[in-house]
């Protein structure tokens, strides 16, 4: 749930994670270089929801394979619990164990002939005994909410939907503290984007788990999120709880993100003069909600 009277830093926190002035470069030394990530700080505390939104080539996907070391900036460095997982010796492996990320296309991480063996996987690989990782692996499909008769059916033959809950079984089996999702809900249709947004959000209040959701929705991460970052040609431009994020509307459509539709509805009434809170109503919800107590309803 929202917590809007506080902010989600909070010094007295030990940090989960913590991004340093990280400088990612395409093509360094050539005529085409990109600098897909400048200059990029931030903490991720334990149990935090954060949004990661950001049009197109912004940068947001390069981070989210820079937190779990898939990608070597070209400076800065991450520092999981206090350890710099880019020294020599870091074990990244392991890392990737704690740090979780499910890419964009499922169809990028499934490749064994069954659900069951594609989640046991990661566990296997992670040094679980056999039975420990296929007593994982059966957890953790049913906590994704994939019916009994998906166990032994191919990955390939289940709907984008399912496929997406199998690529995500397989991170969470894992058991992950911090869990990265790349644009999780990409080609779904409304009902299937809001069952895989929901279970994620599920996983955070039944497990105390740190998310982060790179999404090019504002309405998503409006709804779910506790804390938004938003970048722009490789840069954070804000990083805050989404009332305060959303109250930058003017900047935020000149990179070309828009305000959810519900915010700007709640700004235009209270222009108008209609007594609302417009900064602490972000959804359907809480825009009826403020709007019926502005009237005494």
């Amino acid at each position: 749930m929202r917590n809007e009277d506080k902010k989600t830093i909070e010094d007295s926190r030990i940090p989960l994670l913590v991004a340093d002035h990280l400088v990612y470069e395409y093509e360094t030394g050539s005529a085409n270089t990109v600098r897909a990530l400048d200059d990029v700080s931030f903490t991720i505390y334990p149990g935090e929801f954060i949004g990661l939104i950001g049009h197109t080539g912004s940068g947001k996907s390069t981070l989210a394979e820079t937190l779990n070391a898939l990608l070597t900036p070209k400076s800065g460095s991450i520092y999981f619990k206090g350890e710099d997982v880019f020294t020599k010796g870091y074990d990244r492996k392991k890392l990737r164990s704690h740090v979780g990320l499910v890419f964009q296309y499922p169809e990028h991480q499934l490749f064994e002939e069954t659900v069951f063996k594609d989640v046991c996987y990661g566990p296997k690989n992670i040094g679980m005994s056999r039975k420990q990782a296929e007593l994982t692996a059966y957890e953790t499909i049913k906590k994704v909410g994939l019916p009994d008769e998906c166990f032994y059916h191919s990955p390939f033959d289940l709907s984008g939907g399912q496929r997406r809950r199998v690529a995500i079984a397989g991170v969470l089996a894992m058991k992950p503290e911090l869990l990265v999702l790349d644009e999780p809900t990409a080609g779904l249709d409304p009902k299937g984007r809001e069952e895989i947004l929901d279970m994620i959000a599920g996983l955070k209040n039944e497990d105390n788990m740190s998310i982060v959701l790179v999404s090019h929705s504002m309405e998503d991460v409006a709804r779910y999120a506790d804390r938004i970052m938003v970048m722009d040609k490789g840069k954070k431009l804000f990083d805050d709880v989404p009332s305060e994020v959303f109250a930058h509307a003017d900047e935020l459509e000149k990179i070309g993100l828009a305000a959810p539709a519900v915010v700007s509805v709640m700004h235009r009434l209270k222009e108008a003069g209609i007594p609302v809170d417009d900064r602490m109503a972000l959804t359907t919800d809480e825009a009826v909600s403020e709007i019926m107590k502005a009237f005494g309803v």
